[in-house]
């Protein structure tokens, strides 16, 4: 082929302005990034992201085995970018450093269900509702997240005394007379790790929004 050599030279030129691009580049911007260290009100010094406990972080790999990327993300959006912070999925947009805990960043590819970014930070002080796992739409009713039953355990009822791990269930999620649901352990570690989801720290690359009240000053 006369324009066999010229062709070749093309898809390689191509190839490694990609590689470098994609990769070459990012990495080396982003590859003495560290967590960030600031004092807090307390005056207690803190490094963000701080590392997961052990229930959190196994609940990490149940999340992935789950699927649960595949309806929802972890990455909030910037404003010029979407609602998310309208909506109140996060305080700021997500950046690169929120993830420097995690080996696989699972930034999801789809919005069936909400951004998790800073779920945990809405939780606020509450527990994580155990019964969003095992019956979702008893706590949302328009929810179309998938129940994980597998999860929990259905058992009788000991001495006549529920156990004060058993969820309050109502109408068609409620177990037959006489039994109890109990998270199982993988339903604690999965629990634990949206619990953790926050992202409410301000960093120098995305600071938090400053209120109304304090800008005026």
């Amino acid at each position: 082929m006369k324009y066999g050599p010229i062709i070749y030279l093309g898809v390689l030129t191509a190839l490694v302005a990609t590689w470098f691009g994609f990769v070459a580049v990012p990495r080396r911007q982003l590859a003495a990034l560290g967590p960030d260290v600031s004092t807090n009100a307390a005056g207690v010094v803190v490094s963000y992201p701080a590392a997961r406990s052990g229930e959190a972080a196994q609940g990490r790999d149940i999340y992935l085995s789950l699927g649960c990327s595949a309806c929802h993300t972890l990455q909030v959006r910037p404003e010029s970018g979407g609602s998310d912070i309208a909506r109140g999925w996060g305080k700021r947009r997500t950046v690169a450093r929120d993830y420097l805990q995690d080996a696989a960043p699972l930034l999801g590819s789809s919005r069936l269900g909400p951004d998790l970014a800073n779920f945990g930070e809405r939780l606020g002080t509450n527990a994580f509702p155990l019964v969003r796992l095992f019956a979702p739409r008893q706590v949302s009713p328009g929810s179309i997240c998938t129940p994980v039953p597998f999860l929990f355990e259905t058992r009788p009822i000991r001495r006549g005394v529920p156990s004060a791990d058993a969820l309050v269930l109502k109408g068609a999620a409620a177990p037959e007379s006489g039994n109890e649901v109990i998270p199982g352990r993988r339903a604690r570690q999965l629990a634990a790790f949206l619990a953790s989801l926050s992202t409410s720290v301000d960093l120098p690359e995305a600071p938090l929004p400053v209120a109304a009240e304090t800008a005026l000053k």
